[in-house]
């Protein structure tokens, strides 16, 4: 049973998609939007409850001069490492799972409220084990050639590593079989935004 009186929609992409910027038109639009990214990178800062695992784990290497985790360093290893990724996950997902349940208890009387989560699709049993249900999933979309151009522009990598990074997802291809609602999101911010209002009108 959700934890919320009103109605919750998931918020998924691929890398490069998009989805935070439909997350900030979401914000800038008056809704709650929860940010799975932004908790996953409060559960690894010192002192949080992620931290020492992740160090066990993966070793000081993985630290910069503060101390803090290099989040960059960290994926470099597990864009390359299945096993190492899983490990990542198993260590950060419950914390952040957890906290996504606490945030949409916080928020329940919300109309309707967006869970903005990168890996949503693949992890829909987990949220299901947390009694998170989604009424909505909205897919934020472009093909993956336009995804890799976008990436390799946006974070200046090569084209293997961001291939390497896309393919470390599910395809998007694949995430649209289980989306409500499809945001197509490979023309300019004005054409997002007004894909944004339409949905909104059709299903909030």
């Amino acid at each position: 049973m959700n934890p919320c009186n009103g109605k919750i929609i998931g918020l998924t992409g691929g890398i490069a998609t998009g989805k935070s910027t439909v997350s900030n038109i979401l914000r800038e639009l008056g809704y709650e939007v929860i940010d799975a990214d932004i908790i996953a990178r409060q559960m690894v800062e010192i002192g949080k409850p992620a931290y020492e695992e992740i160090i066990n784990v993966f070793g000081k290497n993985i630290l910069d001069d503060k101390g803090n985790i290099n989040r960059k360093e960290l994926a470099s290893i597990i864009f390359r490492d299945f096993l190492m990724r899983k490990r990542l996950n198993d260590i950060v997902h419950p914390f952040v799972f957890r906290e996504i349940s606490r945030q949409i208890n916080e928020h329940k009387d919300q109309r309707v409220i967006f869970v903005d989560v990168p890996l949503l699709i693949e992890e829909l049993d987990k949220f299901k084990e947390y009694e998170i249900a989604f009424d909505e999933i909205w897919l934020v979309y472009v093909d993956e050639n336009t995804q890799l151009n976008r990436l390799i522009k946006r974070d200046k990598m090569s084209k293997e590593e961001g291939l390497r990074k896309i393919r470390a997802q599910m395809p998007i291809d694949e995430k649209r079989k289980y989306a409500t609602r499809i945001i197509d999101n490979s023309k300019d911010l004005i054409s997002l935004r007004r894909q944004v209002l339409r949905i909104i009108e059709d299903s909030i």
